[in-house]
């Protein structure tokens, strides 16, 4: 599935122009999925970032230029994605990508540095922060690769830290840590960097344990759980299959603390498991609908792109969406100042001049984030909630913040 707007006045610029120039619109690409097995989440964040970017349109563009973008639904096949991405930068000479998986985020790294493209994916694999390859246990260096909230394996650490404090409080001495989730780049990222930090904070690690992330009956994997003994475990798929396991271990009796990255838990999730959610703790990356932030006035009227009553919830990952386009924004404003105007490198060196930043439209909305040349993690603050659930009534709730510290020896992990 394939959908491109394409604003009206830029339209007519770009018909009258005869070559590039500082009038031309600038096209970003959007890759999402809305019918592959992460497309639970995927059309939450993917819409988020649709309606950002036609927003930003209807505010006259960036620095008097429109955005051409065009949305691609890729169905989480990242062999599709590349394909994509070629046509993207070979044809259509895109400026900016919004990108999604970490299969195919991780495997364009490459060709992002090559072509000067910068990169805004939904994935926060901690591999994508590192710029020049300088940390020790990284993959490669990502120099042209971003992503706006904390990274997958800071997230499990703040997760850690909350149930360190939790098994304190309940008296056990030895507490057990399990990561279980798909054999699949996604799932995968945080699992070493995390479980070295649960050893750290004295806890046992059990060996992993395999789900699907296409939703299943996962009964085995729960027997499983319920044998290791495991206390804590940490769910690093997305919400349908998180839905799928809870389900399954609430009807074998396991009593497990479950513990879910930024795409296991939201409040559709949350309706469709019902009391087998109550008590899951989980990362979120920004201000949840609900809330009273000044930045929220704005995310409102974005909303309205797609969905002119204004009635509709948006469940947590909308808001991720919309502030990642908003980073890509300012970070093209402000290179249209820099010798060369809006270019791959002068986006990416705006990018990394950015330094507890937030959108101005996004205040209490976005978390203060910062990047420079040598670190991509643009925050190490991670929200923890809490899904409540007791015989239909049904919330989330804030439950704490954890700061991660910025250790080099962490960088791209």
């Amino acid at each position: 599935m394939k959908t491109t707007v394409f604003a009206a006045a830029a339209a007519a610029l770009a018909l009258g122009a005869g070559g590039a120039s500082a009038a031309d619109p600038l096209f970003v690409g959007a890759l999402v999925d809305y019918t592959g097995p992460t497309s639970d989440v995927g059309k939450v964040y993917g819409q988020g970032v649709a309606d950002a970017l036609a927003w930003i349109n209807k505010q006259g563009g960036v620095a008097g230029r429109q955005l051409k973008f065009e949305v691609v639904d890729y169905s989480y096949n990242a062999p599709r994605a590349i394909a994509t991405y070629k046509k993207w930068v070979g044809t259509d000479k895109a400026i900016a990508i919004q990108g999604w998986g970490t299969a195919d985020t991780e495997a364009l790294v490459g060709f992002l540095a090559n072509d000067k493209v910068p990169y805004y994916s939904a994935s926060y694999s901690g591999h994508l922060t590192d710029p020049t390859g300088k940390g020790p246990k990284g993959a490669k260096p990502a120099p042209y690769n971003f992503f706006y909230g904390p990274s997958y394996t800071d997230g499990c650490r703040a997760l850690v830290q909350w149930a360190a404090g939790d098994a304190k409080q309940k008296g056990i001495a030895k507490p057990k840590f399990v990561h279980m989730g798909d054999n699949h780049p996604f799932p995968n990222a945080p699992k070493a960097a995390c479980g070295e930090y649960a050893q750290e904070l004295g806890f046992e690690v059990m060996p992993a344990i395999q789900y699907s992330l296409r939703p299943g009956d996962f009964k085995a994997q729960c027997l499983s759980l319920k044998d290791s003994g495991a206390q804590y475990a940490f769910l690093a798929n997305t919400g349908g299959s998180t839905i799928s396991l809870l389900k399954s271990c609430e009807t074998v009796g396991v009593k497990t603390q479950f513990l879910g990255n930024v795409w296991a838990m939201d409040e559709n999730a949350l309706k469709t498991a019902g009391d087998a959610a109550d008590g899951v703790m989980f990362v979120v990356g920004g201000a949840d609908w609900k809330s009273d932030a000044p930045g929220m006035k704005t995310v409102r009227e974005i909303s309205k792109i797609s969905d002119a009553s204004g009635n509709e919830y948006r469940a947590v990952h909308y808001m991720r969406g919309i502030c990642s386009v908003f980073y890509m924004r300012d970070a093209m404003a402000a290179s249209a100042k820099m010798n060369g105007g809006i270019t791959g490198p002068n986006i990416k060196a705006a990018m990394e001049q950015m330094k507890d930043h937030v959108p101005a439209e996004l205040q209490g909305v976005c978390i203060p984030s910062t990047w420079t040349a040598e670190d991509h993690r643009g925050t190490t603050k991670v929200f923890i909630y809490r899904a409540n659930s007791k015989g239909g009534q049904q919330s989330i709730s804030k439950a704490g913040e954890a700061d991660i510290p910025r250790k080099p020896e962490w960088l791209g992990w």
